[in-house]
């Protein structure tokens, strides 16, 4: 699982027939070596522009979406409400 921050959403005119529906956004990872890489996810919970989010990657994220069939590599699993210490 990655820690990140939601920065901004992805507009796709076209896209795979599976992923229609699904809300796209651009994260920003923090902590680890990965520090400042982004990446575009699947928000299935409804996470907002500024949330420090928890994504899951891989076949995980896809398990995430009920369907092993959407082309989906990253997926935003959950919300951050108060972090302990993830630097």
């Amino acid at each position: 699982m990655i820690t990140a921050k939601l920065i901004d959403n992805v507009w796709a005119t076209r896209k795979a027939d599976a992923l229609k529906g699904y809300k796209l956004m651009l994260a920003e990872t923090f902590g680890g070596t990965d520090a400042g890489k982004r990446l575009v996810v699947v928000d299935i919970i409804s996470a907002g522009i500024g949330d420090r989010v928890i994504i899951s990657t891989g076949s995980s994220a896809r398990r995430m979406l009920q369907n092993d069939n959407i082309p989906c590599d990253a997926a935003v699993v959950g919300i951050i409400d108060e972090d302990c210490d993830l630097k």
